[in-house]
């Protein structure tokens, strides 16, 4: 008499596991949020995490043009750069399934943030204004924060973005801890709100 095999014990969690992070990677999915929130680095480690492709918008952008961001301004002005950021975002989110991280500001630009929330799930990276200095602190290479303090452009533009990055389908904080902590919060809103969408 033939027996089935015993399953193992780290089947049950491990099929949860694949059916959550499957749940999580059903849509194309955009961060947005502030400069130093962490949409490139969290970006990548969530797409590798959800076996996703990952784009950053704005090597997009620099690649397209041949120049960089802070060229781009100095260059052109802001509006020239932001109509170029709306076609490369219409091009990325385009209904395949990926990651795409965009700069801080593409999701106040109405074109561009209708884009996002009609072709993928929006993630906002929010954070508060101490990680964000210390972070940015990093690089720079920010067009806005050239010759500025930090601490008072962020808390500027915290001021003004906030609400409308509020828009966005997911909100998830990006602390000051592991980027994988972060992701693995991203992960649990994306699989609730694919779930959820569904039943809408």
């Amino acid at each position: 008499m033939e027996c089935e095999p015993k399953k193992s014990r780290k089947s049950a969690p491990a099929r949860r596991g694949r059916t959550r992070l499957e749940a999580a990677a059903r849509r194309p999915i955009t961060l947005v949020g502030l400069m130093g929130a962490g949409k490139t680095s969290v970006g990548k480690r969530l797409a590798a995490k959800l076996g996703l492709p990952f784009v950053d918008a704005d090597a997009e952008i620099e690649l397209a043009s041949g120049m960089t961001i802070s060229e781009i301004f100095e260059r052109f002005g802001e509006a020239h750069f932001r109509d170029g950021e709306r076609r490369v975002i219409a091009r990325l989110v385009d209904g395949e399934t990926k990651v795409v991280a965009t700069g801080g500001g593409a999701f106040m630009q109405d074109d561009t943030r209708a884009l996002i929330l009609a072709r993928s799930v929006a993630v906002w990276l929010d954070a508060d204004i101490d990680t964000l200095v210390a972070r940015v602190g990093k690089r720079d290479s920010r067009p806005l924060l050239a010759g500025r303090d930090p601490g008072e452009v962020l808390r500027a533009l915290a001021a003004e973005r906030r609400p409308v990055y509020a828009q966005a389908h997911v909100r998830v904080m990006s602390g000051a801890g592991p980027h994988g902590e972060v992701v693995e919060a991203i992960i649990d809103a994306l699989a609730q709100w694919n779930g959820d969408a569904d039943d809408r």
